[in-house]
């Protein structure tokens, strides 16, 4: 668990610089590689990726442009990673910007469940 913002810096970036080269791999054609049959494509899986920064974090109280709509899925695999770096890039300022350290202990509702904030981020 992370005792400071700065400990969960060090592992967003480590895992936010992992999902960005997967993304950047992707091609316009991939994207429509299905995944599942419940239509789970590359495309889907990857703004849903993008857009999921933004969804979790706006039930912590944070502020910050990103994407938050899953459908439609783009059909630019270059948009996709783009918007992931922009996502990833806003969601780290906001928490600069809008957190301390207690803010980590603060106990916020996440779906229906009180919890840490610290506990939303963590993997």
């Amino acid at each position: 668990m992370f005792q400071t913002l700065d400990d969960f810096f060090k592992l967003w970036e480590f895992e936010a610089d992992a999902t960005q080269k997967i993304l950047n791999q992707l091609t316009d054609e991939s994207l429509s590689q299905e995944v599942t049959p419940q239509n789970w494509t590359l495309g889907r899986i990857a703004w849903h990726t993008v857009t999921a920064i933004n969804i979790i974090a706006s039930r912590t109280g944070l502020s910050f442009n990103a994407p938050a709509e899953d459908y439609p899925v783009p059909s630019s695999s270059k948009f996709i990673s783009d918007s992931y770096q922009q996502a990833s890039n806003a969601f780290v300022e906001a928490v600069k910007t809008q957190w301390t350290d207690d803010s980590l202990k603060e106990e916020q509702d996440f779906f229906g469940r009180k919890c840490q904030m610290v506990l939303f981020f963590y993997s």
